[in-house]
């Protein structure tokens, strides 16, 4: 079984609508409700059945999602739903009211890369989530169509669900059904998340009980029972499970089968590294985590885990471009500019000010923003202010006011490039040095930082630049900010 093996449990376009009849208790083609008609089924599930409709209002298409938890109810000859027994019912209408409570929340949120519920309403004895209809292809074909999936790729598609996730997380919810079938690329690099029917919100002081919602492979051990523990972390598994799909064309093995004596082979030890990079590897490892506490605990810390976009391989992104910045007057950046700014920037910051020049300079090609993300490392209200006033005269041309002769500590940035090597490397950087190094960033990305260090100082030619290396790994801009200021304060250079 592999990547594409539950496809049919998605949106789908509008030409691989199913046969109602080929689906158990689905309403009918031509069903009306309200002003929609029901034109086929797009997916279905253990939860719900998923139908492709017209609203006659609007003359568009859309789909509309059923709650129908096929383990709980039935369709009568009215087709109206029934509860299979009377302790099904209390189940039942439990979870009909969450499902009425989440679809009314859900259609507040508006995010390019999930799917947009648009209403809800109730017939038939159940409720009905009405969201718009995503056209493209399905994830598990798009793979099997690009395969080998290259890890800028995988990654363009990882990056804004993972973003989509966040918000959805921020607000209480989890998705609970993350799976290659309920992910739509729209375009190579537009990703969707489908079928929020399972979606649940975590309440606080209500014991966690939650419906077990289940597609094996893809859900995490705590799915697998009413009382388990679930949040972020769950839908992290089922993303990494995704993401280890594609890397080995394989399913993983069910969260139960892998409790104890774990045989899932490690995405380290399998993927290919002529494609895949040690750090997405380890990432997607850490997301799998049978245990739910030996998983990243939100969106930013499994993006934190991943491999930053600007350090891939230059073939697989597009091509950079430069940016002109009518408020600073350069087109780009030229040495002489980033030298001053480096030597303005090492009276407040020392040695780590040329850290941040080439950091920044990859982010910022115009004068104007690259002074005023370097002014935002400074912490001192006060140095800042009096970096921006020394800096202010650069904009028109002019050099720095006041420069310094000497700044301790320095490397004499205003001799060199700021990019430019040493002319000696300096010998191996002490174990307890690194260990230090570690223990600090391991904060910030978990077990990720041992392979980190170790590769970076095997890179790095001095203190400053391993810090720069290291900082690159570091998504959040705030928490990259305090890794960095750390450095300045516990690690920097002596004389």
């Amino acid at each position: 079984m592999g990547i594409n093996d539950d496809a049919s449990a998605g949106q789908a376009p509008h030409a691989d609508a199913l046969a109602a009849g080929n689906v158990l208790n689905a309403l009918p083609p031509g069903y009306r409700l309200q002003e929609y008609s029901l034109d086929g089924v797009l997916g279905y599930g253990g939860f719900g059945i998923t139908y492709l409709a017209t609203d006659h209002n609007l003359k568009c298409n859309l789909a509309i999602k059923e709650y129908l938890p096929s383990d709980q109810a039935v369709r009568d000859g009215t087709f109206s739903l029934r509860p299979k027994s009377p302790g099904a019912a209390e189940i039942f209408h439990w979870g009909l009211s969450r499902f009425i409570e989440e679809a009314r929340a859900l259609a507040t949120f508006n995010h390019p890369h999930i799917v947009r519920v648009l209403r809800f309403f109730e017939s038939n004895n159940t409720a009905y989530m009405v969201m718009e209809l995503i056209g493209g292809q399905p994830f598990g074909e798009w793979v099997k169509r690009k395969r080998p999936l290259s890890e800028a790729d995988l990654l363009a598609v990882v990056r804004p669900i993972l973003d989509g996730l966040a918000m959805i997380h921020a607000s209480g919810f989890v998705h609970r059904d993350i799976k290659p079938g309920n992910i739509h690329m729209r375009t190579d690099t537009d990703p969707c998340l489908l079928d929020f029917g399972a979606a649940r919100k975590l309440v606080s002081g209500k014991g966690g009980e939650l419906t077990a919602i289940v597609t094996p492979g893809y859900a995490a051990l705590e799915q697998y029972h009413s009382h388990g523990h679930q949040g972020p972390w769950t839908d992290l598994y089922s993303l990494a499970a995704v993401m280890y799909g594609v890397i080995t064309g394989q399913r993983p093995i069910e969260a139960p089968a892998r409790a104890r004596n774990d045989p899932l082979p490690k995405a380290v030890a399998v993927g290919d590294r002529a494609i895949y990079s040690e750090v997405l590897l380890r990432a997607i490892d850490w997301g799998l985590a049978p245990a739910e506490e030996e998983r990243p605990r939100s969106v930013q810390a499994f993006l934190q885990a991943l491999p930053r976009a600007d350090l891939m391989q230059p073939s697989s992104l597009p091509p950079a471009t430069v940016r002109a910045d009518s408020h600073s007057g350069f087109g780009t950046l030229d040495t002489a500019l980033t030298t001053q700014l480096e030597a303005a920037l090492a009276r407040h910051l020392g040695p780590m000010a040329s850290v941040l020049v080439r950091r920044h300079s990859k982010e910022h090609t115009t004068l104007g923003p690259l002074r005023a993300a370097l002014a935002n490392d400074i912490e001192s209200e006060t140095s800042r202010r009096t970096f921006l006033e020394r800096t202010e005269g650069l904009l028109r041309g002019e050099s720095p006011s006041r420069p310094p002769t000497t700044v301790p500590g320095s490397r004499a940035p205003v001799s060199r490039p700021p990019t430019a090597p040493p002319t000696t490397v300096p010998p191996m950087f002490d174990p307890q040095f690194l260990a230090a190094v570690e223990a600090e960033l391991a904060n910030h990305l978990g077990p990720l930082a041992a392979v980190l260090v170790r590769k970076s100082a095997a890179k790095a030619r001095d203190r400053a630049e391993l810090f720069l290396l290291l900082s690159d790994h570091i998504a959040n801009t705030d928490q990259r900010r305090a890794f960095i200021r750390k450095s300045v304060a516990a690690f920097k250079d002596k004389g």
